[in-house]
């Protein structure tokens, strides 16, 4: 039995992979995690809708009931939702447990990148990266994200690096694992909340059909995913720093409960939304938004690329 075994695609989004039409990866751990019901429901559509005012087709992707779901719509989208954190958070050490399990299950950006790229999906639009955290020396804790973008061909749109983490760190684990960091429209690697993290991107480029080009011969040479740093809109940002005082205070009080491992960053967005009386969970969806308008445009440039698919035209 083969991981493709396991995988259920809708209607819609096989028969736009199979016409070579532009697809968006979508993640479901801001849906399970990110914000209550029906906040989260009612951001899932929104970006979903984006994603298809700007020609592609969205794939929101989770786990349910023993399968790789992609393109979570209707009743199952919002029993998504519903769920909220009685969900499982899956990491790819998470996968196998829960494919035997049946649960409901929100997707990160390590799993998500897994199953886009088994169902032929290779641009993924969400908020920011996991990383290293900060203190990582001691406690060695560094996302799954980073590793799986070093192997999975799937170019992931993001507005950089949550700042919770330890930024610089997570930019030479990203190195050491080949990924390329493309800024798009910008030479500076942003920091989530704020559009500037004082770290520069490898590459800077301006176009999303270029970031397409780089996207495609990455599939075609074998060389992994792509990080594309798409910096939050500048009416939506937070100084940075001031979101880097609420982020200390945030830390400290996870010390002092002894909060760690996959609990350490749903406590701190939880505790920087309260910080920030609401601002930061603004800024999140703002930035995700913006993420998923970028990707549609980078997989409208992609879907012409690929081997043996019509081109497609962005309208």
């Amino acid at each position: 039995m083969t991981a493709k075994a396991y995988l259920s695609i809708s209607p819609d989004v096989k028969k736009a992979l199979a016409d070579g039409k532009p697809v968006v990866a979508l993640e479901s751990t801001i849906i399970t995690h990110g914000m209550p019901y029906p906040q989260n429901l009612e951001m899932a559509k929104k970006v979903e809708g984006i994603v298809r005012e700007h020609s592609a087709v969205p794939a929101t992707i989770a786990i349910m009931d023993g399968r790789f779901c992609v393109g979570v719509s209707g009743e199952d989208l919002e029993r998504l939702a519903l769920e909220g954190l009685k969900a499982a958070k899956a990491s790819r050490r998470d996968v196998s447990a829960l494919l035997v399990q049946g649960v409901i299950a929100g997707t990160t950006v390590a799993t998500t990148m897994q199953i886009a790229a088994l169902a032929g999906i290779h641009v993924f639009a969400t908020g920011g990266i996991g990383g290293v955290h900060r203190g990582a020396e001691e406690t060695f804790d560094i996302s799954a994200d980073l590793q799986e973008l070093g192997r999975t061909p799937v170019a992931v749109v993001c507005a950089g690096a949550k700042s919770i983490l330890d930024i610089a760190k997570t930019l030479e684990v990203l190195e050491t694992n080949g990924v390329p960091v493309l800024g798009y429209g910008t030479d500076q690697f942003p920091a989530f909340w704020a559009r500037e993290s004082g770290h520069k991107v490898d590459h800077r480029f301006d176009a999303a059909e270029d970031i397409a080009k780089i996207v495609a011969l990455q599939i075609d040479l074998g060389l992994g995913g792509v990080l594309v740093a798409n910096p939050i809109p500048e009416e939506d940002a937070l100084d940075p720093a001031a979101i880097e005082a609420r982020i200390a205070e945030a830390i400290a009080g996870a010390e002092a409960e002894g909060v760690s491992r996959k609990e350490l960053t749903p406590f701190l967005l939880k505790r920087i939304f309260e910080l920030t009386g609401g601002k930061s969970l603004q800024s999140n969806i703002a930035l995700v938004e913006n993420n998923a308008k970028v990707a549609a445009h980078i997989a409208v440039s992609l879907a012409g690329r690929m081997p043996g698919k019509p081109a497609a035209r962005r309208a």
